[in-house]
């Protein structure tokens, strides 16, 4: 089964052209390197929760919207050497594709697929 790295991150929302702008960039660069699908999800549903939630989770602003991610990969190897090389290439540099949110409250984590129904 596919390898899946998951991501969640709080955007301002004024950025989301910018921000759909910047994973449209990065797509090209991991399809390169092996990803078969990078998927960008902008939050139209997401509700403030009294333990936990995604707007905690990533200390939403109430400017933000929280975008939910994953990139499928054929396997945890092909991650593994791809996510290396996406990581180096100068066209993901923060110079030349700025991340338009902060990285620092972004949760992240590669999960093995079990179901896929």
């Amino acid at each position: 089964m596919e390898y899946i790295d998951g991501f969640v991150v709080a955007v301002p929302t004024a950025n989301r052209d910018i921000y759909k702008q910047h994973a449209e960039r990065a797509a090209v660069v991991f399809k390169e390197y092996g990803a078969l699908r990078l998927v960008e999800c902008w939050g139209d549903d997401v509700p403030e929760g009294k333990v936990t939630s995604f707007p905690m989770a990533v200390q939403r602003k109430p400017d933000e919207t929280v975008v939910f991610s994953w990139i499928s990969w054929p396997s945890k190897e092909v991650r593994d050497e791809g996510m290396k090389k996406v990581m180096e290439d100068p066209r993901l540099q923060s110079d030349t594709n700025p991340m338009p949110f902060d990285g620092k409250r972004m949760i992240y984590g590669g999960f093995q697929m079990i179901v896929d129904a």
